[in-house]
């Protein structure tokens, strides 16, 4: 991870035929682009890689869980249950539709605790979003256990976990949709981008026409400005560019993971001997993609002590306690119920009445698992010489702590 460590010459020639015909719009031009549809193309690709009926190809891994929630009919005043370690485009997506998230724990998979989703539910909620932190799959199969018994749609967050797995089958194919990021820094990326798939064709269709304006794509005489609407929607397209990009990136994936696995084995051969060390627990260790290898030291200070002397020898790790974009505690502007809107929207109502408070103590079980933890992301391309620095820091730290 990131795919752009292995940009080269299928990129540059799937982008190369974009640019000679012209057209960077994914509708219409039928004449001058000679047959080229990269976004559509890269649609049918992805829904056929993941074992997915259909996929919607949209601007960002938050326009894919906003689109999603739309074509799902959540709107404002309904609560939507995700978890407290996820980024912030998760929740943002939810407050950006009028409603309201709540926060699960966290275990030691790192991604929603199935037994606190369940004390979190009320006849409010109208979607649950599990996560699939860090490239490894949440424990789905009781989410959607508890999800089908309550009739609550689930939709994935599988921004971090392209290509990831749980028991052969693809995250994203088990919820009514599942939402992927091609951000700059994912598994595979086209600078900006997401996709959503599901298995409905309603939904399909749905989320195609809201993410274009509300334009039902039926072809007439008139072209575009004669195309019917249904509802209001919004711009969420990808563009001839990004869709010619995926279809590159989306060719390396398997390639991608192969290397991932390889060098998370390294980096865990090496970080196995930091005293008291423990890893996070894989629901799917065969489907896990890799992307980063997350380990626990017995208790905060001892995890801190650790990364700084890491640091001190240039193989720090991440420290997602500290993190200000995916930890519940540091999301000040949650916290503060920080807006634009002079309202004081979404926090708020008409009457300035305060509509929910986000307490950074509430998640006291996720707070004592997060503060032990540390992570390395892991590239798909590790040098020699870079795993030869970590293992010389980590040989130093374990002398040191004894």
């Amino acid at each position: 991870m990131p795919g752009f460590e292995v940009f080269g010459d299928r990129e540059k020639q799937e982008i190369s035929e974009v640019l000679e015909t012209g057209v960077l719009f994914r509708y219409e031009f039928g004449e001058q682009r000679q047959g080229i549809y990269k976004v559509r193309t890269f649609e049918e690709n992805f829904a056929r890689y993941v074992g997915a009926g259909y996929a919607q190809a949209v601007t960002s891994g938050t326009a894919a869980l906003k689109v999603a929630l739309k074509v799902l009919g959540v709107g404002p005043g309904d609560e939507v249950v995700t978890q407290g370690f996820t980024f912030v485009g998760t929740w943002e997506a939810i407050l950006d539709i009028g409603a309201i998230p709540v926060f699960t724990e966290v275990d030691t998979t790192l991604n929603m605790d199935p037994a606190d989703l369940e004390k979190k539910l009320t006849d409010r909620t109208k979607a649950i979003i599990p996560v699939h932190m860090l490239g490894s799959g949440a424990r789905i199969d009781e989410i959607m256990a508890i999800a089908d018994r309550c009739a609550i749609p689930v939709i994935e967050d599988v921004s971090q976990a392209a290509g990831g797995k749980w028991r052969g089958s693809y995250l994203g194919t088990f919820g009514r949709c599942g939402a992927f990021s091609f951000g700059a820094v994912k598994t595979i990326t086209t600078g900006e981008g997401g996709m959503v798939i599901t298995d409905d064709e309603k939904t399909w269709r749905t989320m195609a026409e809201y993410h274009d304006h509300g334009h039902d794509h039926v072809p007439n005489p008139g072209g575009r400005a004669g195309e019917g609407r249904s509802f209001i929607g919004f711009n969420y397209r990808m563009m001839e560019l990004q869709g010619a990009i995926g279809i590159a990136q989306l060719s390396r994936l398997d390639d991608i993971l192969l290397a991932q696995r390889k060098n998370k084995e390294l980096l865990r051969q090496s970080v196995s001997r930091l005293p008291g060390v423990t890893f996070r627990t894989l629901v799917d260790e065969a489907g896990d993609s890799a992307t980063f290898l997350a380990f626990f030291l017995p208790n905060r200070e001892r995890a801190r002590e650790v990364n700084r002397l890491l640091q001190d020898n240039g193989a720090g790790a991440i420290s997602f306690a500290e993190n200000k974009w995916h930890y519940y505690p540091n999301w000040e502007h949650l916290a503060n119920g920080a807006t634009t809107c002079s309202s004081g929207w979404p926090f708020r109502d008409r009457q300035g009445r305060q509509k929910v408070v986000y307490d950074p103590e509430n998640l006291s079980r996720s707070a004592a698992i997060m503060n032990r933890l540390l992570a390395y992301q892991v590239p798909v391309k590790l040098s020699r010489e870079r795993l030869a620095q970590i293992d010389a820091a980590i040989e130093k730290v374990a002398a040191t702590l004894g």
